[in-house]
């Protein structure tokens, strides 16, 4: 297949909008075959670039997705495409989308330098309209910079050895979420953020308008689950800013009330239709949105959804897959990965060191599965790795704040990053300081300073324990003097739990990181924190030690380590394609000690998949590819 053929078919293969929660009636995908070019010690020039290689994009070069196949060693990458310059009315934009280009990104629009962006997990976008030149065809150029021994960058699993050891993964290099373009009016709805008030029965709305069309302009809001109509009002845009609480009438019956409610057996999602009207009703922009009501806290030692006691019974999520590395190979990976994790038996997931794509978050959301969301490391400790972390974990919460299945923030892992906290006032500080300004911009969420232990400030003890014997775990953890035996005598990891009165003795205690049994078919060596030798021994070892954790009272719930294989790392559920060690349903067995019967749920899931929850409107346009 050549290049047109192959950037054609792989765009059609992605006809989803990669912005879920505001979604307008078309766009263009960018996605497919660019030209492409390796600057191993970046030192070109945009005019000293060979572009005799092409890419597919968004797949990293590391990745054999890619085209590109090249796991070496090298500082920056550089891409560039043609596209058909799009027809636009008298004052609209058109405004070019980066889902995330890891790790630094420089853009231009026929040789006009548009935008930079640091930091390789969160999005950016930038008008181009003033860089658009007559004729037909434009040009995009993006060099990416991703230095790949810079340990004082937020880079989660990516290695920094030429070769992956340990659980550490092959790097990921410039492009690899989606880029796509959109045309907006003069005026428009450029933001929107939800917050739902479970105590008042309401939602909070903020949304930016950017641009003026003169005259008042105001936001018409409708919110409907199904076909009824929970609420329709219109706000007056004033600065450029709406900011207003919705309230809905309270039920009052608990079971009408919980039939709104968002939780993981039942995840009502509420659709929003938003318009930016004139002040003569006519309509400026139209966007389609959702949210969800739902309230997450934690009470004495328990997490609490929805005012009731939840056990967390979650599992540890890598977001990689084979051939394709951090990015999913279609929208259906995606998917199949959240109902993956239901039909094993979990109610949710912590994803590891990765912002995953905000298409799994929209599953998610839809389908009802919790998700701890948290930061990809730096491994160093300065000025600038503490700057960088810190200004793109604010791009973070601002891009995921609004999804409902989203129950937990995760600033740090582990102490990486803050190798020193028990001797580091400052290193203390500034985890102390990523909690608080966590809780400052959403104080709707429990925040984990830093999980695994040395605990400084937390509403969740998170713990992660790889002892492999049952009857070990049972004693450490089921005893009854919590505050001298577990936080002051014992050490998971040869850590200690508590740093400087960093959490206090009463709250939920969550086995974050636990099992890790290895089992593998694959000749080449595998790493695991223990190992089995047949699936048979492995679901064997799995079942004994969740039944032992499931039933310590001291703690909120548990999060098994891990999903599904990872490279070199053979400790999960599933292999690397996700195909089962065990038998689903026996796995979820040991899970939570039931059969779940998620099968009629999950076929009519997939089913219904493009009709009642598909929020997205038409497939992309598939523009006229020059490589």
């Amino acid at each position: 297949m050549d290049d047109t053929s192959r950037d054609t078919e792989f765009r059609k293969s992605h006809p989803y909008y990669p912005r879920p929660q505001l979604q307008r009636g078309s766009w263009t995908s960018l996605n497919g075959i660019w030209d492409f070019a390796i600057d191993r010690d970046a030192l070109l020039e945009i005019n000293q670039v060979d572009w005799s290689s092409h890419i597919l994009v968004p797949f990293s070069p590391e990745t054999a997705a890619s085209g590109i196949d090249d796991t070496a060693f090298y500082s920056a990458v550089w891409y560039r495409r043609s596209f058909e310059r799009p027809e636009l009315k008298p004052g609209e934009r058109l405004v070019l989308h980066f889902g995330a280009v890891d790790h630094g990104a420089i853009v231009w629009v026929n040789g006009a330098s548009v935008c930079t962006h640091h930091g390789g997990y969160t999005p950016f976008y930038v008008d181009i309209t003033p860089s658009l030149v007559e004729g037909s065809s434009q040009q995009i150029v993006v060099l990416a910079h991703d230095d790949p021994s810079d340990l004082a960058k937020p880079r989660g699993k990516q290695d920094w050895k030429r070769e992956p050891h340990s659980i550490w993964y092959p790097r990921t290099t410039g492009i690899w979420q989606t880029v796509w373009m959109e045309i907006v009016p003069q005026s428009s709805i450029e933001t929107i953020r939800w917050t739902s008030n479970l105590e008042r029965w309401e939602f909070n709305l903020d949304a930016a308008i950017s641009g003026s069309a003169g005259g008042d302009l105001s936001l018409a809001v409708k919110m409907r689950v199904g076909d009824q109509l929970l609420a329709s009002d219109t706000y007056s845009v004033i600065a450029g800013e709406v900011h207003r609480s919705i309230a809905l009438s309270d039920p009052g019956i608990d079971d009408y009330r919980n039939g709104l409610l968002w939780s993981p057996s039942s995840p009502t999602i509420i659709d929003v239709d938003l318009e930016l009207r004139r002040a003569d009703g006519g309509v400026v922009d139209r966007v389609k949105s959702y949210t969800a009501l739902r309230s997450v806290t934690v009470q004495g030692d328990r997490f609490v959804l929805n005012g009731r006691p939840l056990t967390l019974r979650l599992v540890l999520d890598q977001g990689y897959w084979p051939g394709t590395g951090l990015t999913a190979p279609n929208d259906d990976a995606l998917l199949e990965d959240v109902i993956l994790a239901k039909k094993l038996g979990f109610n949710g997931v912590r994803k590891h060191q990765k912002i995953e794509d905000p298409r799994y978050l929209y599953w998610a959301d839809h389908l009802g599965l919790l998700v701890w969301e948290e930061m990809p490391s730096a491994y160093r400790y300065t000025r600038r790795s503490v700057e960088r972390l810190t200004r793109e974990w604010m791009e973070v919460l601002n891009r995921d704040s609004s999804h409902p299945c989203i129950v937990t923030w995760v600033p740090f892992n582990e102490s990486w990053g803050v190798p020193d906290l028990p001797d580091s006032p400052a290193q203390r500080n500034y985890v102390q300081a990523l909690f608080h300004l966590t809780k400052a911009f959403d104080p709707t969420r429990p925040v984990i300073g830093n999980d695994g232990w040395e605990s400084v400030a937390t509403d969740i003890i998170g713990i992660h324990d790889y002892d492999d014997q049952p009857q070990r775990l049972g004693l450490r953890y089921g005893i009854n003097d919590i505050e001298s035996r577990l936080f002051k005598r014992e050490r998971p990891g040869g850590r200690m739990l508590l740093v400087d009165g960093g959490a206090a003795v009463g709250q939920p205690i969550v086995l974050t990181e636990f099992g890790g049994i290895a089992f593998g078919e694959s000749k080449d060596e595998i790493w695991g924190y223990s190992r089995s030798d047949t699936a048979a021994q492995l679901l064997e070892r799995y079942s004994a030690l969740l039944k032992t954790v499931r039933a310590l009272p001291a703690l909120a719930g548990f999060c098994y380590t891990q999903f599904a294989d990872t490279y070199q790392e053979a400790n999960g559920l599933l292999f690397a394609d996700r195909t089962p060690k065990a038998p689903l349903e026996e796995i979820a067995l040991a899970t939570n000690g039931a059969r779940p019967d998620f099968d009629a749920q999950v076929e009519a899931l997939w089913r219904d998949r493009l009709m009642e929850h598909q929020v997205a409107g038409p497939a992309p346009q598939i523009p006229s590819v020059k490589a």
